[in-house]
């Protein structure tokens, strides 16, 4: 599996980036503009992302139409050569996944929630294509069935192109383990989720008895 950081702050990528942690980044205007950034200079923003991060970077078009996403996508396309645009899966985003991706750009297809949606995101094109987890947990449905029928419906077709999957709208460590288990790509991940990815009581107990131990041997 290989970990997408979900953020636009420079400052935890480049930590995460320092761990060896994360392959890709997705984000979006939404959480550039949490870290006091404007809409005017998110394709400069872009850019510094893409100068940390060597893999994907999907960025995310606020057009509405199809037109004015792929308008949109082309300009994303051309800051970086690892940028992928990242494009709402309805009627109109089908439509601009299909143009941009015959014009040779990567789509991440987003805010995917049936197996439907993810066929028709893979026909038209899509590279990528991210299932939301979080938000079928939020009305009380089980978002890790619903990646898993998702994964297990499109590992059951050649769509004459790559396709991953990415396990998004991810809110714990065990959503990214239950991803895992089933063989998702990629996981799409906060901040601090990676963070509590990382730590573990016995991991800590662990090491504070080692030292505890090292302490003894070094005063005997």
């Amino acid at each position: 599996m290989k970990f997408f950081l979900d953020t636009a702050d420079i400052n935890d990528i480049k930590e995460a980036a320092s761990w060896g942690a994360i392959q890709g980044v997705t984000t979006n205007p939404s959480l550039y503009a949490r870290t006091g950034g404007k809409l005017a200079d998110f394709h400069d923003h872009i850019k510094k992302i893409c100068e940390i991060v060597d893999g994907p970077v999907s960025a995310e078009t606020v057009a509405e139409n199809r037109d004015d996403m792929v308008a949109d996508g082309l300009e994303l396309s051309k800051i970086a050569p690892n940028v992928v645009v990242k494009i709402p899966t309805t009627v109109e985003g089908l439509a601009a996944t299909h143009t941009l991706s015959a014009k040779g750009v990567n789509v991440n297809m987003t805010l995917c929630f049936t197996v439907p949606q993810a066929i028709l995101a893979a026909r038209a094109g899509a590279r990528y294509i991210s299932p939301f987890i979080g938000r079928y947990d939020d009305i009380s449905e089980d978002g890790i069935e619903h990646l898993s029928e998702i994964v297990q419906a499109i590992n059951n077709y050649d769509f004459g192109h790559p396709v991953e999957i990415i396990a998004a709208s991810i809110r714990s460590a065990n959503h990214v383990t239950q991803a895992a288990l089933m063989g998702v790509d990629i996981a799409t991940v906060p901040f601090p989720v990676l963070e509590k990815m990382v730590n573990h009581p016995l991991t800590t107990n662990g090491l504070d008895r080692f030292m505890a131990d090292w302490e003894k041997v070094k005063n005997a």
